[in-house]
């Protein structure tokens, strides 16, 4: 079978599933944008769009504009695939961005299983959830329905939507979320499992060890659809009340979601200008982004690992710092608790309430033992529901036999 995985940032959410179907014997290709990158033993085509030809038009269109646009550019390169003799018999493809738009006016016989990431709203989800960043205003509504034109283009014309959470399955209008089946992309929970020996070196030099009063807060970039603000404004009262804490905070500082800050260049700055006289910057490290293996060390050190997100997509850090077996503080927001039980396998506290974030956070850091229980039930989470090779992987392979074997969409 002749498999191509197209996504923007490929290889994305399918590079375990590209390295399973090439190990099966299939043939698999991958398609993306400027940002992607190759993976050994897998044929690679690049599309880099030219910004300049989307042409100005209505507001609500920009960014149908901007999908139609990537969606050209890997029209064309899988027209360039075809033309070298591959024609796959199975597309994966992302639909965030647009590049799904077109793949049944190249592969007419390919079947299509669209990655429905999320689908945007004007209640319920990210939108208007933080009263502090809101815009809601008369044009909101109209321009969120043209934003997921091409999402919803793409599942139509596919045989099977994949999402990672039920709650993001859900955020889908009821048509086309029955079309969608629930699966994770997983975790590796073998290299995220806890090290009671770990130890990870802190800015300085200074080594810290599993057991030592570490809180870790980790999000692809430091913004506040990851709680960041939250997090900054609770930090110097953590600082305060336990004296001996480290901090650790691993992120980017550009904007993955979102906008950026109106004052000043990135959410670090503006944060740090807002709390950082209150802070001990000698117990708070910022270590921008680090290699995976340094970024499991941080968890399996961590005494305490602090999640928050907007109602919006899971990120796999907090099921990897469940699966390393760290203390979860995390927000009662969608997908969360979807995943965490409160007082079972992690705390939960409400996204806007610093200070029961502070006396969760505190706690677990001043009595490490009495979460013992707690940690462990992390991991059970991680292992029986998001094991990569033993769950995840096997159930995504299920639905792309199953897609196989079934009818194929004509649309």
């Amino acid at each position: 079978m002749n498999v191509l995985c197209l996504h923007q940032n490929f290889p994305g959410q399918y590079v375990h599933i590209a390295r399973a179907l090439t190990e099966r014997g299939h043939k698999v290709f991958g398609v993306g944008g400027p940002t992607a990158r190759e993976m050994k033993g897998i044929g690679f085509v690049q599309y880099k769009p030219d910004s300049k030809h989307v042409a100005p038009g209505h507001p609500f269109a920009q960014r149908f504009a901007i999908d139609c646009v990537r969606a050209d550019y890997a029209l064309r390169a899988m027209r360039a695939l075809k033309a070298r003799g591959f024609v796959p018999d199975l597309v994966l493809g992302h639909s965030g961005w647009g590049e799904t738009l077109f793949v049944k006016d190249a592969f007419p016989d390919a079947r299509l299983i669209t990655y429905s990431e999320f689908f945007y709203r004007l209640e319920g989800a990210d939108v208007g959830f933080d009263p502090e960043f809101s815009d809601i205003g008369p044009n909101t509504a109209p321009r969120l329905r043209a934003r997921n034109a091409a999402m919803a283009l793409s599942l139509l014309a596919s045989e099977r939507g994949l999402s990672p959470t039920q709650w993001q399955r859900s955020v889908h209008p009821p048509d086309l979320a029955e079309r969608i089946s629930v699966v994770h992309d997983g975790v590796d929970t073998t290299a995220a499992s806890p090290d009671p020996s770990a130890t990870y070196t802190l800015p300085g030099g200074k080594q810290a060890r599993a057991g030592d009063e570490i809180l870790t807060y980790v999000a692809r970039n430091l913004e506040p659809y990851r709680g960041f603000h939250v997090f900054m404004r609770a930090l110097p009262d953590i600082l305060e009340r336990r004296p001996n804490a480290q901090v650790l905070i691993i992120g980017a500082e550009n904007v993955s979601y979102g906008a950026a800050p109106k004052t000043h260049k990135t959410w670090k700055e503006a944060l740090l200008a807002e709390v950082g006289s209150r802070l001990d910057k000698s117990r708070v490290h910022f270590v921008g982004q680090v290699p995976k293996p340094i970024f499991l060390k941080a968890l399996q050190v961590s005494a305490c690992h602090l999640y928050l997100t907007y109602p919006f997509v899971l990120s796999w850090s907090m099921l990897e710092s469940m699966s390393a077996g760290c203390a979860l503080v995390a927000s009662n927001t969608a997908p969360v608790r979807e995943v965490v039980e409160d007082g079972k396998n992690g705390l939960l506290f409400d996204f806007f309430d610093r200070s029961a974030l502070v006396e969760k956070v505190v706690g677990v850091l001043a009595e490490p033992a009495r979460y013992k229980e707690m940690r462990e039930a992390a991991r059970r989470t991680a292992v029986e529901r998001y094991d990569l090779p033993n769950v995840c992987l096997p159930q995504q392979l299920a639905l792309i036999d199953a897609v196989m074997a079934g009818p194929k969409r004509n649309f």
